[in-house]
């Protein structure tokens, strides 16, 4: 046992923390796009309430949010002490850290760019979550109403209205400005963790490693692009016409 509390505490532990734990949440975004996806169907919120209630009432599932919010913290924790030792050994702060050869922006800027999301994290939870189970504003009470849909096999399915919560919040500019910034650096931190991921853990080749850098390119580009389209889309009163309708479930 020993052997294996020193291997999460040295450099390579913590790094292959970081790897496992930020491929599990690469994986956990297409998941939650997915859903938030549904906010854009122009059915008044039922696709996306149902969802919501499936996720807050499978036992599963909400056995998987607390390990979701484990991995959370325990990659930003790996992420700072990573950060801090690499500060200590170089003797400089992150912010004036001289740019080393082949790397990028996004590379040298991980610390600051991965404290963004999680700052977006926080306040994302506090808006939604914390707001839909103790707050008494107008707009938190809305999200608390229950609403009757009829399933497609004919039984009634009651739900909190989160989409009233969620339109609402979008109709805030400085919400929404807070999003596209939060998915601005969360593209960024993709940039360079989908691709350092699998570099941590081995899994180069001359023949695979191309795809993986061009995969990781794009999903960087295109799932904070397409988070950042729903605040956007709320924001101009846009939904996705009847012919383009998304069910997640």
């Amino acid at each position: 046992m020993n052997w294996f509390v020193r291997l999460l505490t040295s450099s390579l532990g913590r790094k292959l923390i970081m790897s496992l734990t930020g491929l599990f949440l690469i994986t956990f975004l297409l998941v939650h796009l997915g859903g938030n996806l549904q906010l854009l169907n122009n059915d008044e919120g039922k696709s996306f309430n149902l969802y919501a209630k499936m996720m807050t009432t499978n036992p599963i599932i909400k056995i998987t949010s607390y390990g979701l919010y484990f991995f959370i913290l325990l990659h930003a924790v790996q992420g700072l002490l990573i950060w801090n030792k690499n500060r200590v050994a170089t003797g400089t702060k992150y912010a004036v850290k001289k740019k080393s050869p082949g790397t990028t922006w996004a590379s040298n800027n991980m610390a600051l760019l991965g404290t963004i999301v999680l700052v977006f994290l926080g306040i994302h939870m506090g808006d939604f979550w914390f707001a839909m189970k103790y707050q008494t504003w107008p707009d938190a009470e809305a999200g608390r109403e229950l609403i009757k849909y009829t399933l497609d096999d004919g039984t009634i399915s009651e739900a909190k209205n989160l989409y009233g919560k969620v339109n609402w919040s979008f109709s805030q500019a400085w919400i929404v400005i807070v999003y596209l910034v939060s998915m601005i650096g969360l593209g960024f931190h993709l940039w360079h963790g989908f691709e350092s991921a699998f570099q941590t853990l081995g899994l180069n080749h001359k023949k695979y490693t191309p795809f993986i850098r061009l995969v990781g390119k794009i999903y960087s580009v295109l799932i904070p692009a397409l988070f950042a389209l729903i605040p956007i889309m709320y924001f101009l009163g846009m939904r996705f016409p009847d012919w383009l309708v998304f069910h997640f479930i």
